[in-house]
């Protein structure tokens, strides 16, 4: 049996990502292939791209165990249903049932973040921890939360949802979920642009941001200015970590995890991130929960989502 592998797949907005995964959770071979925007050919697109993927390195089906998969937006994990995802015309897509006539193998789904948080917990800088916090810090902030090495989804598939944690109850920027102050339009690298240039408009401190082009700034310029000793690059990431801090804390303490792994764009700042996070993590956590938790960068990368669509295969649909 432990011949046999197992398919990874994440489902993003541009590309497919796609792996054959040992059990192990060691990746065989990976690839990718476009998505479809309609969302009316993906798992056409995926069965074929897993045939043809066989056919070229000599194998019959019978060599994949079962899929794992994820998919942006709420999705209950028991009936494989795509409650909605917007960039793809999807409600109440039923996902799993597709991808499994046109696949003929079973299939697992989850959420997209989820599957990222258990690559993690798996393979990645989890280190095998079975309570953790994924923070996945990109155009939005995803997350990911594992109890006892289990997934939480909630009653209606919207467990896990810390993007959308009110940081800032009056007055906070209006996110895309229709709420406003939420830590996505602060602590996201859109967010983290947007908080720049309301700093850099209102203070009269000399910054190297001032030099660049404003409409292109991005995240990533404000932590090479922060790194460079800049006055305001450092008041605008101290303003950002100040909130994710606050929000992980917060989150902990109902969570009591013994890691907390953040991915994205944003995380490549690494250490710049981390220790302030860290400082204001530690300030707002119950000290017995703040004593329990790391903080570490993902490191995964891309391939988190396909070693979690791996894990999901593994320990859903086969007795290993």
């Amino acid at each position: 049996m432990n011949e046999q592998w197992l398919v990874g797949i994440d489902l993003g907005g541009t590309t497919i990502k796609m792996a054959f995964i040992n059990y192990y959770g060691e990746i065989v071979e990976k690839w990718e292939i476009p998505t479809d925007k309609s969302g009316k050919e993906i798992t056409t697109d995926i069965a074929k791209a897993i045939d043809s993927k066989l056919d070229e390195l000599g194998y019959p089906k019978s060599k994949l165990a079962g899929i794992g998969m994820g998919a942006p937006g709420p999705v209950n994990l028991a009936s494989g249903l795509i409650y909605e995802t917007v960039n793809l015309g999807w409600k109440d897509y039923p996902l799993r049932d597709h991808l499994e006539m046109e696949t003929g193998l079973s299939a697992v789904i989850d959420n997209d973040a989820n599957i990222a948080a258990i690559g993690e917990m798996w393979k990645g800088a989890g280190d095998g921890a079975k309570d953790l916090i994924c923070v996945t810090l990109g155009t939005g902030v995803g997350g990911g939360l594992i109890s006892n090495g289990e997934v939480i989804h909630g009653v209606n598939g919207a467990g896990g949802e810390i993007g959308h944690i009110t940081v800032v109850p009056e007055g906070g920027a209006p996110c895309n979920c229709g709420k406003t102050g939420c830590i996505e339009t602060i602590a996201s690298a859109t967010g983290i642009v947007r908080i720049a240039k309301e700093m850099l408009a209102s203070s009269d401190k000399e910054s190297v941001l001032h030099k660049l082009n404003i409409n292109e700034l991005t995240s990533k310029d404000v932590f090479e200015a922060l790194q460079q000793g800049d006055e305001v690059a450092e008041e605008i990431i101290d303003y950002v970590t100040y909130h994710l801090g606050l929000m992980l804390a917060n989150v902990s303490n109902g969570l009591n995890p013994e890691k907390i792994v953040i991915g994205g764009g944003v995380s490549k700042a690494g250490d710049q991130l981390i220790q302030k996070v860290e400082h204001y993590f530690k300030r707002f956590a119950f000290p017995r929960v703040g004593d329990a938790a790391s903080i570490t960068v993902a490191t995964l990368g891309n391939d988190a989502g396909v070693i979690g669509g791996a894990w999901l295969a593994k320990t859903k649909l086969t007795d290993k």
